[in-house]
């Protein structure tokens, strides 16, 4: 029978059944957390969750990040439950006693599976535990990082039938959860490998949100914009809408995967409506969220067409621009930068929105132009206290692989771009010729390079 998690936990120390996973099931499993003298210091207790969460614990997530140091939206609940049971996801939940019962200070969630752009078929514990998403940071209570992380740490080496690699793709690079994990790592002697480092654009409204568009923005790119918003309006009723309720974030949303499937990632096959699974995630996770009041969609539209969509998510006080589309036959007119100044100016006048995070791969996309930056890592990492050959192996076997990757990607992507540039060349030449009144040589070499 499915059991839902709508309390704390057992107090009986209970391990795992690694046979008996099916999902709906929880695990409870108590623990002390170690302090650094190898004394124990009581209070925490980690809990496996692996199935749908219930109703019920939504209140303890929201309890939860008010108090969160990290309040990463892709730890949601609502978002591990998007994702079940297609990817089996494993929760860890930390609880702390309290008068009354116990309180949540602590979730993090992951999938089982190869990490990603591992060269080898190795099983770990992967974070993100969901596909399109862009952080892996656990949810912990500020006051109780370390009890917390040591206890999780503690389940994952102990508990039968999970692997005790770790691996975390887009984690915060810095600040204290961050700083509290590699304490830990290094109290306990554990193995941990830095793989790679970006730095995503985030927005802090800071002291005067009035003049941040200002100073981010050029006086020419600013004029640039005012020309393209005011020759846009020519064409019709340009306004900028933002889509609430739940009802119309789902009709709206469908909308987007529409105008995203018809651009560039469509053509790449990597829009969301291109994948039947990642379209039902997608369609369960704003569904959720939005019931919630925890999505919204920032249109930019003409006469009641979107030309360009941000859906934005939130968690607590952080918002994340979570997916972005626009209209391609109107990108002379940059839709998704005007778009980019509208929702910019309303996160900075939301007086409930402490950061924004742009959930961006790097910091060379249009919205670099926020001035701030969150520093996002690759780590992996053993779970077990000591040394270990064998992650160590791999983990230096991977770091050697990851250079050579980028660089035949790049040679890849240079020879591709060579062969664009000299087959519009040749068009080029092809037409000039034509206007010439003489025909283009069917077998000279640019031809040939155009027929490669």
């Amino acid at each position: 029978m499915e059991q839902a998690l709508n309390s704390p936990g057992p107090d009986a120390f209970v391990m795992p059944d690694p046979v008996g996973d099916q999902p709906g099931r929880r695990f409870g499993v108590d623990w002390l957390s170690a302090g650094k003298d190898g004394a124990t210091a009581p209070g925490v207790q980690v809990e496996i969750f692996q199935g749908q969460f219930s109703a019920a614990f939504d209140r303890h997530w929201n309890n939860l990040l008010s108090r969160a140091d990290v309040p990463n939206v892709f730890m949601h609940p609502g978002v591990l439950n998007a994702a079940e049971p297609a990817r089996r996801l494993t929760a860890l939940l930390a609880w702390e006693k309290a008068p009354g019962g116990k309180r949540l200070v602590g979730l993090w969630a992951f999938a089982t599976g190869k990490p990603h752009l591992s060269m080898l078929p190795i099983s770990a514990l992967c974070a993100p535990a969901t596909d399109h998403a862009y952080l892996s940071a656990p949810v912990i209570d500020r006051d109780c990082l370390e009890p917390t992380l040591r206890t999780m740490l503690d389940a994952i080496a102990e508990a039968p039938g999970l692997p005790k690699f770790v691996a975390l793709e887009s984690m915060s690079g810095e600040g204290r959860t961050y700083e509290a994990l590699i304490r830990v790592l290094q109290e306990r002697r554990s193995r941990f490998c830095r793989l790679d480092a970006k730095k995503r654009p985030m927005l802090v409204p800071g002291a005067e949100p009035e003049g941040y568009l200002e100073k981010a923005l050029s006086a020419s790119s600013r004029k640039k914009l005012r020309q393209h918003r005011r020759r846009l309006g020519e064409k019709g009723r340009l306004e900028t809408v933002v889509i609430r309720t739940l009802a119309d974030v789902q009709r709206t949303f469908e909308a987007f995967l529409k105008l995203e499937a018809n651009g560039w990632k469509g053509r790449r096959g990597t829009a969301i409506l291109c994948c039947p699974d990642d379209a039902a995630f997608a369609r369960g996770l704003i569904a959720t969220l939005a019931q919630a009041g925890d999505a919204s969609i920032h249109v930019l539209q003409l006469d009641g067409r979107p030309v360009s969509m941000q859906v934005v998510l939130r968690a607590g006080s952080a918002a994340y621009t979570w997916k972005t589309a626009y209209d391609e036959t109107l990108s002379i007119f940059s839709p998704g930068m005007l778009l980019f100044e509208d929702y910019s100016r309303a996160f900075l006048a939301d007086p409930e929105i402490a950061f924004t995070d742009s959930c961006a791969y790097d910091e060379t996309s249009y919205m670099a132009a926020w001035r701030e930056r969150n520093l996002v890592i690759d780590l992996w990492f053993d779970a077990r206290g000591g040394a270990s050959a064998k992650f160590s192996a791999l983990a230096r076997m991977q770091q050697t692989y990851l250079p050579l990757r980028e660089t035949a990607k790049r040679a890849y992507l240079g020879v591709a771009e060579i062969k664009a540039r000299v087959q519009t060349t040749a068009a080029s030449w092809s037409s000039m010729l034509k206007r010439a009144g003489k025909p283009a040589p069917a077998n000279d070499s640019m031809a040939r390079v155009c027929k490669t």
